[in-house]
């Protein structure tokens, strides 16, 4: 059988995309009251990403939590987006992400800081790669706004090849240069 590597039971699709490792975020248990008693109703919020540089979330609403998840799941799968990493594990600068009363602050970190961020944030980026961030949520604590807040900082990123190609300059020229940078690093520790 295939391998099960997923943190939630090993729920995963064996028959299409197992590229793709998903993330139960949320579920969320709803009731309607009628004439012979409750029905009750699930909602899941699931996180699904390649570890790459891809990340998506989705959404799914059934009277059951395996068919709510699913949903979820595929909803996900469609609206992936691609994210640039700098070295393959980090963010290219700083940015803040907002939607409704929700905002996010992520702020790249250097190598070995791991993932500092609050738990709908953290699935993000676990699925998107990211092995080294800081992040701060504001405001909402609800976890469809925290995902939300933190997609649309991702969506703002740009690489610095992508900003060359935008200004028509090389990337060594937006860049700073190497022999600079080292040099405020020291005067930085001394203080």
């Amino acid at each position: 059988m295939a391998r099960e590597d997923n943190r939630r039971g090993g729920r995963r699709d064996r028959d299409e995309n197992p590229e793709f490792s998903d993330r139960l975020v949320a579920i969320n248990r709803v009731s309607k009251t009628v004439k012979g008693g409750k029905r009750f109703g699930f909602a899941a919020l699931v996180v699904v990403g390649d570890q790459k540089g891809r990340v998506g979330f989705g959404k799914g609403k059934a009277k059951e939590v395996p068919e709510a998840i699913r949903k979820a799941t595929e909803q996900a799968k469609r609206q992936m987006i691609r994210v640039q990493l700098r070295e393959g594990r980090t963010l290219h600068h700083d940015m803040e992400g907002r939607h409704g009363a929700g905002k996010v602050v992520m702020r790249t970190a250097p190598e070995g800081t791991g993932i500092i961020a609050g738990g709908p944030m953290r699935a993000v980026f676990e699925m998107l790669g990211i092995k080294d961030v800081v992040s701060k949520s504001l405001g909402s604590q609800n976890p469809y706004n925290m995902i939300r807040a933190t997609m649309d900082g991702l969506r703002k990123e740009s690489s610095p090849r992508s900003v060359a190609q935008r200004r028509g300059k090389k990337v060594a020229d937006i860049l700073p240069k190497r022999d600079e940078a080292p040099a405020a690093a020291p005067a930085e520790a001394e203080a």
